[in-house]
């Protein structure tokens, strides 16, 4: 369905890749990524549409981000480029459309900025209602949940009521309110299911719909009791403008594409919920020490969790960040999160190939990620890549780990035997070599090898050989 459902966008963004890469024409016109008149008529006669197909096709792309626009060069967003071996990608790309739903379509005239926004913020709890209810849920019942949720949102900010007529939901005995109360409301507040923000900044035209949005008899059905009812009809419009519902005589439902999504995000809500280490709220680097005396199924867990709480692209910024810095376990720690965050990681991994506290570590990302066997991924390195992996691995072990650990971690190296590893060590240019061997020296039971490690790390300190 996802495949189907952004089936053109994709194929708009194949011809951009082709024809309009640098030095072969832009395709904007301005610093909003629209679509200039010229770049969209010539898509239409190549791909035998009309102009406003193109530039619906176009808007669509950019918001599944299949098309990345810089400046006057669009290129091939990471998705487009897995998109035939990767269905997660597909996935991705679609659920991105859905949280820009908001964007899909131009909302109705005359209503205020701040109206709409508590639309957008409300639709969570819409969304989650209709997911829980598992078939056609009226609209008028809906409306009665969204004017609920609007209400609750000028409650938390300290103000009047939507409909000052109704006044505010009556409290029970309990202190809490008798309406709304419903797991999909508590599922509703919840940040990992709101969409995007309701900003025009990123669409091209704002005169022209993103994306064709399909009549229905869902406007008819909303009446127009209150202001929010034009709102809601527009919102659901939106919605399935993008593939996430469908309506009919005055009802709305969840596609089963629809219903997995929101499902995706009260899962994670889920996961978040249940961070075992109460890690979530804290920065990367912090999320990981707080790891580092976990099991590794437990460290997994937090791992979810933390991800599930944060977009991808920052979680992913936020990891390799903690790998850059001086702490080796942190760096394995870091990278271990990223298999869990998998294929969307994979661009910003092939990214810090060129920096060699990073190399090694990204390159066995890379061959696991392909399918290699993780007791056959360090083929994939050179002799100095592993190493370089094997003096910063000592590195974390001296720093956190017990002596016994660092003896046993001189099985670990790829060389036969410990001279030949003294030897490469010296050579490798690790900036902890002179600290690694000397703790290595101090550790060992065998007083030969001892006393030949500390002649190793006095070579290092003073760049002898």
């Amino acid at each position: 369905m996802a495949r189907s459902r952004l089936a053109g966008a994709a194929r708009l963004a194949r011809w951009a890749d082709a024809a309009l890469g640098p030095g072969r024409g832009g395709p904007t016109t301005d610093d909003k990524a629209t679509l200039s008149d010229a770049t969209a008529e010539r898509a239409a006669d190549d791909l035998g549409l009309t102009a406003a197909q193109v530039r619906a096709d176009w808007d669509t792309a950019r918001l599944a981000g299949l098309i990345e626009v810089h400046g006057d060069n669009a290129r091939p967003g990471w998705r487009l480029r897995a998109w035939n071996r990767d269905d997660s990608a597909v996935l991705r790309g679609w659920v991105a459309l859905f949280d820009a739903w908001s964007l899909a379509c131009p909302e109705p005239e005359g209503h205020e900025a701040a109206a709409v926004a508590e639309v957008v913020s409300a639709m969570p709890q819409v969304l989650s209602f209709l997911q829980l209810s598992a078939g056609p849920v009226p609209v008028e019942q809906l409306l009665d949940l969204l004017r609920q949720r609007v209400t609750e949102l000028r409650t938390d900010r300290c103000e009047v009521p939507y409909d000052p007529a109704a006044g505010p939901a009556a409290p029970a005995e309990d202190g809490h309110p008798t309406a709304g109360t419903t797991t999909a409301a508590a599922l509703g507040r919840e940040t990992a299911l709101r969409p995007a923000p309701a900003t025009r900044a990123t669409v091209s035209d704002p005169d022209s719909a993103a994306i064709t949005a399909p009549e229905g008899p869902l406007a008819d059905a909303l009446g127009e009791r209150t202001s929010l009812a034009p709102l809601l009809g527009w919102a659901l419009r939106a919605l399935a403008a993008v593939g996430a519902l469908t309506d009919g005589d005055g009802q709305a439902t969840l596609t089963p594409l629809g219903n997995w999504a929101v499902w995706v995000k009260l899962e994670q809500i889920c996961v978040a919920a249940q961070s075992p280490a109460g890690n979530i709220e804290q920065s990367a680097e912090d999320m990981l020490r707080g790891c580092a005396q976990l099991r590794p199924n437990a460290a997994r867990a937090e791992y979810r969790a933390w991800l599930a709480a944060r977009p991808v692209g920052s979680a992913v910024t936020e990891l390799l960040g903690a790998a850059r810095g001086e702490d080796a376990l942190l760096r394995g720690l870091a990278f271990e999160a990223l298999r869990v965050v998998g294929a969307p990681a994979e661009p910003d991994v092939h990214a810090v190939l060129d920096e060699p506290a990073l190399r090694p570590y990204a390159l066995l990302w890379l061959a696991e990620h392909d399918g290699v066997d993780a007791e056959d991924a360090h083929e994939v390195l050179t002799r100095d890549e592993a190493t370089w992996l094997w003096v910063d691995t000592a590195a974390a072990v001296t720093d956190h780990g017990e002596a016994s650990m660092l003896v046993r971690h001189l099985e670990a190296a790829v060389q036969p035997t410990v001279p030949m590893l003294l030897d490469e060590v010296r050579t490798v240019g690790h900036p902890r070599t002179v600290q690694v061997l000397v703790a290595l020296a101090a550790a060992h039971p065998d007083p030969a090898l001892a006393k030949a490690v500390r002649r190793a790390a006095f070579q290092v300190h003073t760049g002898g050989s």
